[in-house]
Parts: C-alpha cells; structure tokens; sequence
C-alpha cells in the first residue's frame, strides 16, 4: 500500500441508501477557514444554522441543533435524554434501524416492548394502541419514519396523534427523509425528531440534525437521574448552543459550515418543492425498473429510496461490481433478510435527479441482459419518459 500517494477520489454517481452526491458548494464551505468554536463570527453561523435547521424540519422549537456525530448519534441522543434507568417504551420495528433503537433503548435501561411488523411492511395503528393499552406504564413511542433496509415509508399522522392523545413522547427517525419527504414536526406533533446530514440534505456525514419539543425538554429537565451519556446531554448542549455559549465539546466547525451551505441550498430550492422533486423523479424510476420487470418490495415505498427484489438467478454482487467498475454508479445491498434478495436504490438530495435515473435505468437494462434476463430494449427509458410527461402536465 502507497501511503504517500495523492488524495484523488474517484468521482462517483451515489445512488445508494447514502451518502448522496454533495454539492460543490456544500464542499467549498467545509474548505472555509477554520475558526475557533467559540468566535464570534461561528457562534453567529451556529445561530443560522439552527434557524435553518428550524424550517426544514417545519418547528418552532427552541430546542434544534446539530450533533456532533452521524445519525446513529442523533438516535442515541434522542433515546438517552429521555430514558431513565427501568423506563417503558415501545420501539416499533419492521427492519434494521427499528431494531437499532431497540438496541440503543435497552442499552440505556430502558424495558422495551417491541411492536413488529414483517420487513417491508408498515406498523399499524391497532399495534400500537394495543400496545399502549398492554404496557400503560410506557413513558416514550420510538418509530422509524424512513426504514433505510427496507425502504418502507411509514405513515405517521394517526400514529402520531394517538401517542400524543395519550401523553406519551414521540420520537421519530427521520435520517433518511428529512429535506425529502415531508415531515412537518409541530402539526404531527413528534417530540424528538432526528436525522443525519449525509441523505436528502447533500452534506457530507458527520452533523445529526435534530429537534426537541417543549414537552421533551420538559421530561429532560424533570429526569432524576444524570443522562447517561455525557457527550449527548442536551441538558448541557443547549448551553453551548443557546445565548449562554458555555463550552461543552469542540464542534465540528467546519461540518457546521457545511450543513450551514446545505441547508441553504434546500431552502433556496423551496423545501415544497424539493420534496415534489423527490417524488417526481421516485415516479420516473419506478416506472422505468417496473417495465424492466423488477418488482418493489415496501409496502409503502419511499420516494427516496428504492427496494427491489433481485430476480432469481441474478448475481447480486457481480451486478453491483459491474454498476461501479463500468458505469462508475453505487447503489446498495439488502441488509439483514434481504441480503442477496435486494437492491437499495437511492434519489436523495442532489443524487435525485432525471439524469440519474435515466443512467441506472440504462446500466441496470443492460446488465440483466448479461445476466440471461428476458428484457425489452430501451423499454425502462421509455416507460421513465413517460412517467415524466405525466408528472409534468401535474404541475
């Protein structure tokens, strides 16, 4: 190995389940000066960041930062400001990241019932009622919004008012839709919701962007314990991130420039619009996969990330190797029960775009024909055309 050699990666076309293409203004940002944490002129980027911050996420919170660490940080956070030790919650869990927050719970004393569903497969509202009613100790409901292994959208308005109807807190996994998929936290009424900057935000990892009601800032403040973790104690963050500016950890600076940049970009695009975006080029692709005879496998599919059952006798890695090598495109393995099953095909943030899914429409048509799959030239392209007429003539 060459440790000396230059720093020159390769350029590629990210269409997995993250990260997405980042912008070359998002990278000239995160090339910015590097200031000190606490000068003046990155306390006041810190303060546009979360009013940013605010917008995306449709809040009014006081209470929205951006912690210093990826996703899963954002769900440690979120879980371990408000479980104490012997705590009841019901982690709802249909694929990977449900069984995460499970994990994480359980790791921070919390007794967890699980509400479960088949991967791929939405939760249901009776589940959880019936949940609600078996364990009425439960102090806090956790649900993925977004399930990246499955691609499963899960709908949230019912859940959403029955956990608040019964005065329990709500935390919601937004990583991979927050800036793609609407999420108006304060009209569902979510009381932490997080994400990661690495998705439909175009930044690079590193920054989990994630919000705190009224309500769960009041849980944090009545805990009788110390939060477990020191790191992510937002009952110490906030000071660093409110008018008060005492010193807790040194950020990140130039990520927040970054996610500072980015979320500039969303708002300048129009987060309404941003949104349609996504579900105008999710319409064009799945159209065009569809007419080359691959299947979804969600029940509710995300308009950011595509499942699709892999056809039998179709080499999984030697397709994927093949999307890399030759047409320089990622995207994504299964995960879990799904691996060798499924491809995860990603349109999020910048990676969404018509350009996109016409060239994995085109690699993918002619890889399954290499592979011995009975296939209708130029069929995908032309189906995905079609489909953009129509979404069109929409708008």
């Amino acid at each position: 190995m060459q440790l000396n050699r230059p720093l020159n990666p390769t350029e590629r076309v990210l269409m997995g389940p993250g990260p997405s293409t980042v912008p070359q203004r998002v990278l000239r940002a995160l090339a910015a000066p590097t200031l000190g944490h606490l000068d003046p002129e990155y306390l006041t980027i810190m303060d546009e960041t979360r009013q940013m911050l605010r917008q995306v996420f449709q809040t009014n919170n006081e209470m929205t930062l951006a912690i210093s660490g990826t996703g899963s940080a954002g769900m440690e956070a979120a879980v371990c400001n408000l479980v104490e030790t012997g705590d009841e919650m019901i982690v709802c869990v249909n694929g990977v990241f449900g069984g995460r927050m499970k994990d994480v719970a359980q790791r921070f004393g919390a007794v967890v019932h699980a509400v479960e569903a088949p991967w791929g497969q939405g939760i249901e509202l009776e589940q959880i009622e019936a949940a609600l009613k078996a364990h009425p100790k439960t102090k806090i409901v956790g649900i993925v919004h977004a399930e990246t292994s499955t691609g499963e959208h899960q709908p949230l308005e019912a859940i959403a008012k029955l956990v608040r109807k019964s005065g329990r807190l709500l935390i919601v996994d937004a990583v991979t839709s927050l800036g793609g998929i609407d999420i108006p936290v304060d009209k569902l009424g979510i009381d932490v919701c997080y994400s990661g900057t690495q998705k439909c935000l175009s930044c690079p990892p590193g920054l989990a962007p994630i919000t705190f009601s009224p309500r769960a800032v009041d849980a944090i403040d009545r805990r009788q314990s110390k939060v477990t973790s020191w790191y992510l104690d937002v009952s110490m963050l906030r000071s660093y991130w409110s008018n008060e500016r005492v010193y807790h950890h040194t950020a990140p600076i130039n990520m927040t420039y970054a996610l500072r940049e980015a979320l500039q970009i969303v708002l300048e695009e129009g987060l309404e619009e941003r949104i349609a975006r996504h579900a105008h080029n999710y319409r064009m692709l799945r159209a065009g996969l569809e007419a080359l005879g691959l299947e979804y496998i969600p029940q509710h599919s995300l308009t950011t990330l595509n499942a699709i059952k892999i056809p039998a006798g179709v080499d999984d890695l030697a397709v994927r190797k093949r999307l890399l090598k030759d047409f320089n495109i990622e995207i994504g393995a299964g995960l879990g029960p799904f691996k060798g099953q499924a491809w995860r095909i990603g349109l999020m943030g910048a990676s969404s775009s018509q350009a996109n899914v016409m060239l994995v429409l085109s690699a993918l048509e002619q890889l399954l024909v290499e592979q011995g799959v009975a296939v209708e030239r130029g069929a995908a392209q032309a189906a995905a055309a079609v489909a953009n007429k129509s979404v069109a003539s929409l708008v």
